[in-house]
């Protein structure tokens, strides 16, 4: 059974889908609400459903939060009745998308892009109801185009259009080297959105380009109906300022342990809960306006926010019992103060120094990591801070950096 029903009214799914959405432009959100609600309107008289998708680069193989918020979009159009391809893009991501990044990626082979792509879906159905899920990968169709056919694609579009985009634009004022290949990402991208042919396009604020100025223009222009675009905001780290990513390590992988992942969620300053309540979870909009005010009235505290919040995500890519399980242990440690009753045991080793036992033990990403933590003070062996990366630790104990323990042994 779908959690908010397929019986809502027209003008509840509009509230529920445009919950989130980021354009940049007060006019522009209007016009695809406007076009969703006609859309919506007309698939209620026809009794279909809408026909919705989303593309996701496959330039990683292990996903965090960050990249799930337009699956949980997506999620919301299935749960409302709609039907959702998932699509793989095997071959957009050799040119790798220009849209957040201020230099040239770096270019993968159609070898790694698949290599990558086996376990995409796997961990989207952790949000998805693949029932309702149909996975499409684009190098079905743009392995296969001709020059003859890309250079009738690209004939709709300008140079000055592409210099607009303000990654772009930064790079060709500073003289920074802007390669051909990087414009064809936004053409690739309308040619899936022209092969597709569906109702609606989900992508992220940094996908406006792609989506609006790109798909949309080249679907008009083959006498197709242009998709409607719901763009969602971008989820800030654990930091609560910068965007989600696995280089500065605030990130929440969707694969992380359930305590792993609510303890993460916990350490999100106050500030960010808006933003994780909003894009992360399955409430709907009346509940989080209900949250919200009761935060601004005082009358809810926000560790009791925080809380729900991080029981809602957790159970999202768990469950109710393991968020449940998550929720205890983290009041066993850093509510009343005691121990987690299983850690990680691992062996002292003589002479090893603290930085390279906090790689080896899986508390820091990197000596250069190790280093930060140990100076920021966050590392102490039972109840004494470390702060010496080439010293050899003291001796056995509980080894703790901020909400991970491990148990040394010797």
């Amino acid at each position: 059974m779908a959690r908010n029903g397929s019986k809502r009214s027209v003008s509840e799914q509009v509230e529920i889908l445009m919950q989130g959405t980021e354009y940049g432009d007060p006019g522009l959100r209007r016009t695809m609400a406007a076009e969703l609600t006609a859309r919506l309107d007309e698939a209620e008289r026809a009794a279909r459903p809408l026909k919705v998708y989303c593309g996701f680069d496959p330039r990683t193989s292990d996903l965090h939060m960050g990249h799930t918020v337009p699956v949980r979009k997506l999620r919301q159009f299935q749960e409302l009745g709609h039907d959702v391809t998932f699509l793989v893009g095997t071959y957009t991501s050799l040119v790798g998308d220009p849209s957040d990044k201020d230099k040239l990626r770096k270019r993968m082979s159609l070898e790694e892009s698949i290599a990558n792509a086996r376990t995409y879906s796997e961990q989207a159905f952790r949000i998805l109801d693949p029932e309702r899920t149909s996975v499409r990968y684009n190098h079905e169709w743009l392995a296969g185009i001709s020059l003859g056919d890309l250079i009738e694609q690209t004939s709709h579009f300008s140079v000055q259009q592409f210099l607009t985009r303000e990654t772009f634009r930064r790079r060709w004022e500073a003289g920074d080297p802007l390669y051909l290949h990087e414009t064809l990402y936004a053409v690739m991208q309308a040619i899936d959105a022209c092969t597709l042919d569906v109702d609606v396009q989900v992508g992220g604020s940094d996908q406006l380009f792609n989506i609006v100025t790109a798909s949309r223009k080249l679907m008009a222009a083959r006498g197709l109906r242009p998709n409607i675009a719901i763009i969602v905001g971008i989820l800030p780290g654990t930091d609560g300022t910068s965007k989600m990513s696995k280089s500065l390590g605030n990130h929440v992988r969707i694969l992380a342990a359930a305590d792993e992942m609510y303890a993460q969620i916990m350490s999100i300053p106050d500030s960010a809960m808006e933003s994780y309540f909003t894009l992360a979870t399955r409430l709907l909009p009346e509940e989080i306006r209900g949250i919200l005010d009761g935060l601004r009235s005082g009358s809810l505290h926000p560790r009791d926010a925080k809380m729900r919040l991080a029981r809602e995500i957790v159970t999202v890519f768990h469950d109710e019992v393991e968020a449940a399980k998550a929720e205890q242990a983290f009041v066993r440690v850093f509510r009343e103060k005691r121990l987690p009753e299983l850690m990680p045991e691992v062996a002292l080793t003589a002479q090893e120094g603290t930085a390279a036992l906090l790689v080896r033990s899986g508390l820091a990403a990197s000596r250069t990591d190790a280093r930060r933590l140990l100076h920021e003070g966050a590392v102490r062996l039972d109840d004494v801070k470390l702060s010496d990366p080439m010293s050899p630790i003291p001796g056995p104990g509980v080894l703790r950096v901020g909400r991970k323990f491990v148990r040394l042994v010797g």
